[in-house]
């Protein structure tokens, strides 16, 4: 059982999860919220390395074989908290402002509705697959919050980077709207019958 909940899969997930306070500090160098180019790039690298290990761990687990239960628990749980923290900084420091910050709210409510919504078909037995569609939403999920990540720092790169991340920041909150009621679709007649 240990060796299993030390597989290179969940590690590669355990260090998903390390990476977000990581990601945080880097906002806080100074001892206060101050996003300087440095710590946006940095922010950035790790963020872009975690991200490939949500596509790795994954792909690992599946052709070792080495797929386990706190794998797939813990899998969701650090996408979500990436996810999440990240939005929270670029909102904090202003990146994320004004209108977009609904996009912002969108993708976080719908993560925790399905997350709760996904814990309470488990009790039930009731599994629901993710489909293409939700791993297109998530690909963009990740592009748009690597613009924002960058920033104010990267227009000085490419110009309109961080207006680059909030249009996808939209489209992404709009499909995570779509994916979303897909779920709760799926998931409400189960719902329904363990009620009755």
């Amino acid at each position: 059982m240990a060796s299993r909940a030390y597989n290179i899969p969940n590690l590669l997930t355990y260090g998903r999860i390390l990476a977000v306070p990581v990601i945080v500090v880097c906002f806080f160098v100074e001892g206060e919220l101050a996003s300087s180019d440095f710590a946006r790039w940095t922010a950035l690298a790790i963020f872009v390395v975690a991200s490939l290990t949500d596509f790795l761990d994954g792909y690992l687990a599946r052709i070792w074989n080495q797929t386990s239960n706190i794998g797939r628990m813990l899998d969701p749980i650090a996408d979500k908290l990436l996810v999440a923290s990240i939005l929270l900084l670029v909102a904090a420091d202003g990146t994320i402002a004004g209108w977009s910050l609904w996009a912002a709210i969108i993708i976080l409510c719908r993560e925790i509705l399905v997350s709760g919504l996904r814990e309470y078909l488990a009790v039930l037995k009731v599994s629901v697959p993710v489909t293409r569609i939700a791993k297109w939403k998530t690909t963009l999920q990740m592009v748009s919050i690597a613009f924002l990540l960058a920033g104010p720092a990267g227009d000085e790169v490419l110009p309109y980077t961080t207006e680059i991340g909030l249009g996808l920041l939209w489209i992404a909150a709009i499909l995570t709207m779509y994916t979303g009621y897909d779920y709760f679709k799926a998931g409400l007649k189960h719902i329904v019958d363990a009620e009755q």
